[in-house]
């Protein structure tokens, strides 16, 4: 009987995970904040997200093909993950060549060059994104409401609750003040308020973020990390100042904090192997964003938290190695 072995070292441990089932779970785990986005921000934003994820896909096929010679690899599903990411982070009224745009730079520049899925340096949908930030403020930070299939309330019909408390604060006006007059409460940042899909409902991301432990996709590490550093910061400000530092739960439940933290920070190649890596990089990300949005010129700060951790994890990972499997 002519039969071919394969021998490799031990263990020999098999599961029946791979990157497209692993790319799977992560979309079905946005589909709760995509439904509620396209809803209120109706087909405007359906155009962003199929723009972004039909350029990421165009493109990772066009580049793999014609310029790299290899075999296709958007059957693993990684370029309608980093286009529906990337479409999460931009508002719903952008023109959309700036999207194909930030596609662009997600794919041929933070992705394929660095050898594709497995080995980029940085969170391709982020780097799009901070791109397209600083290449195009003015659109980047346009909140227009699209006409949704369901009634906008108040609390995103204009600029975005970091944006407009951030204006607020220069003008003179006391967090309590802004609170009050933008009838700002629990309900609100968990269900409407924001301004890209990825930052109109904090509830929705959570409902997908469980759904990803469920199927032990994710680690709970990175995100306690990150959110759990947000919110001792905000504590501690807010408790030293509350008329000029947010607290608690208008940091966790505004901006791209839970986008950020639950879907972007927990990626499998941008973020550390062991766990006491992934803490660090995490307590780090909370910082950063925090500084940022106390201090820094710009309301939001987890994009550049991430990316600035990002060039960490190289790091982090040789410092800090996993025990290794049978070892004691």
């Amino acid at each position: 009987m002519d039969k071919k072995y394969i021998v490799s070292p031990s263990p020999h441990i098999h599961a029946d995970v791979s990157t497209t089932s692993i790319m799977r779970d992560v979309i079905i785990a946005l589909c709760p904040a995509i439904v509620i986005s396209v809803l209120a921000y109706g087909w405007a934003e359906l155009l962003v997200l199929a723009v972004s994820v039909a350029s990421c896909v165009l493109l990772e096929w066009a580049v793999t093909r014609w310029m790299l010679k290899k075999p296709s690899t958007i059957g693993d599903l990684s370029a309608v993950v980093t286009g529906l990411l990337l479409a999460m982070n931009l508002p719903s009224s952008i023109p959309l060549w700036i999207v194909f745009i930030g596609a662009v730079v997600a794919i041929c520049v933070a992705k394929l060059p660095f050898g594709g899925i497995g080995q980029n340096v940085f969170n391709p949908a982020i780097t799009g994104r901070v791109f397209l930030l600083v290449s195009f403020p003015a659109q980047m930070t346009n909140w227009t409401p699209t006409p949704g299939f369901i009634p906008l309330p108040d609390a995103v019909s204009g600029a975005t609750p970091l944006g407009a408390l951030k204006e607020a604060l220069k003008s003179g006006s006391t967090i309590p003040q802004f609170m009050q007059a933008n009838h700002y409460d629990m309900a609100s940042f968990l269900w409407d308020a924001g301004a890209s899909a990825g930052e109109i409902s904090a509830g929705a991301l959570l409902i997908g973020f469980v759904y990803l432990l469920i199927r032990r996709v994710v680690k709970p590490w990175i995100p306690i990390c990150v959110l759990g550093t947000m919110a001792l910061i905000s504590a501690l400000f807010h408790g030293i100042n509350p008329d000029i530092y947010t607290g608690v739960q208008f940091n966790l439940l505004t901006g791209g904090a839970m986008l950020g933290a639950l879907f972007m920070a927990t990626d499998y190649v941008t973020s550390p192997m062991s766990t006491l890596g992934g803490i660090i990089y995490g307590v780090g990300i909370g910082l950063i964003a925090m500084m940022i949005r106390y201090f820094g010129s710009y309301p939001e700060g987890m994009s550049f938290a991430i990316l600035l951790m990002n060039c960490a994890v190289p790091l982090l990972n040789m410092w800090f190695h996993q025990k290794k499997y049978g070892r004691a």
